[in-house]
């Protein structure tokens, strides 16, 4: 990280100058908005009321210095010894007297007792120069902290003097080439106290910590930054066992990638509805419904088929504890226990008014960034609109969104809805910002309230459009076909007596088919006996014709052998009589 900000130091601008070489600070969130980190071998103003943060902002400059980039630093309060300081900053789990044993930390204290100061002439800071000169070459120091500079000039009224040493020790500190960072608190309408430093050092950032609808919130905003851009706005950080978080303002240029990978939203049925596939991962659901209707224990059975994959699902919840929300899921067969003993799911939850609305999209990004997952359920953002406009609600949920596509997570918004108000908006108006938008409603009919679920819209895949019943099991949740009828979707015990009134309708055409399949057999049975029959009848009929044609044949055959019989009988008795006729013709004389 600190190669690649100095390799983009070294580079030129166009016009040959080269661009403020910059120190990274390793705080996470300011390096990206003052652009690579503090002007390097420059001075920079912390400035702000008590208790704002500016000490510990300082301290893990320096430490992160010493431990992240090899720079050595030193640290020279005026106003707490080393010891008290070490003590506050051992919550931070930074070991100050560690680092000093290492040398790669310096730590020294100056007590100015401002009565004993009289302004008689010139303000002389040798002897400082002289401590802090000792104390870098000591550990051979990159960095240097002044915690504050208002002990130092605190019984001094003249300004000219004032400006003079204040650019005498920049200057100073400047030429050896010190990344330093001096506390300032905050004047009457000026930043700092005596309304000069910010104006001779390089690089000056105000500190503000303000509470709001009895919620405490920290703002941080870089008023000046010579010779560099930076970002304008004020970013809202947090303090805690890990040090300090800026969150940035996100830029919003919708240049995340997208992937065509889907993932299965952990119920069968409901993937059917989407292509059979479910959703596109990195991308955003939103998942609405009044109370009851099943919107966490839907969201629980995606974090479920998440972790079955063996990745990693954040789950932050803001109504109910880990516990109560693992117990409720026994019930209906969904072990989340089982996946956070494995790390798989992290489970985290707190209450909307705990922190400001910043702060909790700085908590989710702190989260995100410590446990690197694949999917992240929120349960439900419209607690978020607690203690703020809409405007901002829907400014913070854009920027999580953004957030959670560019790093692409696929993330389940669940969004509370009133009974009483139109299903399809929502009180954040993320709506647009959804890519997926499932909507969870009640039916009542038959004095009974039922469950249904649809898909409002899904962005890049074909959708179904029905309403189906939305059923949870022990054995989770699952969804049954759209029955409609004469009032809409049917639903529960009418839903039920529609099956069974189907299922008989079924059954009695069944027996009428079979029925008439039965009668039809019968009169092909009868037909075919009837074929049978004029079949025999034919044959007989032929029969009795060859005979005839027979007793035809054989009387004509007799009639002709009894002609030729006759006609021998003729020819032989003619022969006769004329041998008769010739022996009488002999016998005559």
């Amino acid at each position: 990280m600190a190669t690649k900000s100095n390799r983009a130091s070294a580079r030129t601008r166009p016009n040959g100058v080269a661009p403020i070489e910059k120190a990274l600070t390793g705080i996470r969130g300011l390096d990206d908005i003052s652009a690579g980190g503090l002007p390097k071998g420059r001075t920079t103003i912390f400035c702000g009321g008590p208790g704002s943060g500016k000490t510990m902002l300082g301290i893990e400059f320096l430490v992160r210095g010493a431990t992240d980039f090899n720079e050595p630093g030193v640290l020279l309060a005026f106003e707490e010894s080393p010891e008290e300081i070490t003590r506050n900053v051992a919550s931070l789990r930074f070991d100050l007297n560690e680092l000093a044993a290492k040398k790669k930390l310096y730590l020294d204290y100056i007590s100015i007792d401002p009565g004993q100061i009289q302004e008689t002439g010139d303000y002389d800071l040798d002897v400082l120069f002289i401590r802090i000169q000792h104390a870098v070459e000591a550990v051979h120091a990159k960095r240097v902290m002044l915690d504050t500079i208002e002990a130092l000039f605190s019984n001094f009224s003249n300004q000219r003097i004032l400006r003079a040493e204040l650019r005498r020790l920049f200057a100073w500190l400047k030429q050896r080439g010190l990344t330093t960072v001096i506390t300032a608190e905050r004047g009457e309408g000026t930043l700092t106290r005596e309304g000069l430093e910010e104006y001779v050092s390089d690089c000056v950032i105000l500190l503000d910590h303000r509470v709001k609808d009895q919620i405490f919130v920290r703002h941080m905003r870089i008023v000046k930054y010579r010779g560099t851009q930076h970002g304008m706005d004020e970013y809202p950080f947090l303090i805690d066992e890990n040090g300090m978080s800026i969150l940035p303002v996100s830029a919003l240029q919708l240049r995340h990638k997208v992937s065509q990978e889907r993932v299965t939203t952990g119920v069968p049925a409901l993937d059917e509805m989407m292509e059979g596939q479910g959703f596109f991962r990195g991308s955003s659901v939103l998942v609405s419904g009044a109370a009851g209707t099943g919107k966490t224990t839907l969201a629980s059975a995606f974090a479920d088929a998440t972790c079955r994959r063996g990745e990693r699902c954040l789950f932050i919840g803001f109504e109910e504890s880990p516990a109560q929300v693992a117990r409720n899921l026994r019930s209906v067969g969904i072990d989340l226990n089982h996946w956070v003993e494995k790390e798989l799911l992290i489970h985290d939850a707190w209450r909307p008014t705990q922190f400001g609305l910043e702060m909790h999209l700085l908590r989710i990004h702190k989260l995100v960034e410590k446990w690197k997952p694949q999917a992240v359920v929120i349960d439900p953002i419209s607690n978020l609109l607690t203690g703020t406009s809409q405007l901002e609600a829907r400014s913070v949920m854009m920027r999580l969104v953004d957030f959670l596509k560019t790093a692409g997570i696929t993330a389940i918004l669940v969004d509370l809805t009133g009974r009483d108000t139109d299903l399809e908006s929502t009180k954040l108006g993320v709506s647009s910002l959804a890519d997926t938008w499932i909507l969870l409603r009640d039916v009542e009919m038959n004095g009974e309230r039922n469950r249904c679920i649809y898909v409002l819209k899904s962005r890049g895949m074909a959708h179904s459009n029905q309403v189906r019943e939305f059923l949870i099991t022990k054995r989770g949740v699952d969804l049954v076909p759209a029955y409609i009828g004469l009032e809409g979707v049917l639903t529960g015990s009418a839903r039920i007596a529609q099956q069974a009134k189907e299922l008989a309708d079924a059954k009695q055409k069944e027996q009428e088919v079979q029925l008439k399949r039965l009668q039809a057999n019968r009169k092909v049975l009868a037909l075919e006996a009837q074929i049978a029959a004029l079949q025999a009848e034919a044959a007989a009929q032929a029969e009795l014709s060859e005979q005839i044609a027979r007793q035809d044949s054989e009387r004509a055959e007799q009639a002709q052998m009894d002609r030729e019989e006759m006609l021998e009988s003729r020819n032989a008795g003619r022969s006769r009589q004329r041998a008769g006729l010739i022996s009488l013709r002999k016998a005559k004389p």
